[in-house]
């Protein structure tokens, strides 16, 4: 397991070729739209857009339209958890490029302070603990944790929802 140390007390994790290959490719929006249109067609269809990657943290959007509505005129929770898991998703994915690293969400928990409405970001600044993770389980060869945290926030930069996502990774030989 890993530790619960801060993302800012660990050093930037190394800008890889491979990860810098995968944020050329990830950040062109055809390329990713066809990603998502393969391997995630409901995010496709709610319109999840990757506004910001580097090593260090991911931002991606949600909109509020048809699609990603509920009953009570706010983005529906599933859609913003969509959102909340791809802003580390894309990080675990750009930080296992050039390995053998499988990766699997097992928690999740949300907390929800404002009705979503307009276009939700959701950021997660967590890159250096889970490059550290995903080297200690190539390293050891034994499966990593880390709580990822993943924060949205209306277009007036007032927070709606905080979601933690536990992602466990384990480097295969």
């Amino acid at each position: 397991m890993t530790s619960p140390t801060p993302a800012a007390a660990l050093p930037a994790p190394a800008d890889t070729p491979q990860a810098a290959a995968f944020r050329r490719t990830i950040s062109n929006p055809l390329k990713l739209r066809l990603f998502m249109l393969r391997s995630l067609p409901m995010a496709y269809l709610a319109g999840l857009r990757l506004r910001e990657i580097t090593p260090e943290r991911a931002t991606v959007t949600v909109p509020f339209k048809y699609l990603t509505k509920n009953p009570f005129r706010s983005i529906y929770f599933a859609c913003l958890s969509m959102a909340a898991e791809m802003a580390s998703g894309v990080l675990s994915m750009m930080h296992t490029e050039g390995g053998r690293v499988s990766m699997l969400v097992v928690g999740l928990e949300a907390e929800f302070t404002k009705k979503a409405v307009g276009l939700i970001a959701f950021t997660s600044p967590d890159g250096p603990r889970i490059a550290q993770a995903i080297a200690e389980s190539r390293a050891t060869g034994e499966g990593r944790t880390v709580v990822c945290t993943s924060t949205g926030t209306d277009e007036a930069g007032d927070v709606v929802a905080v979601f933690r996502i536990t992602w466990s990774y384990r480097a295969r030989r």
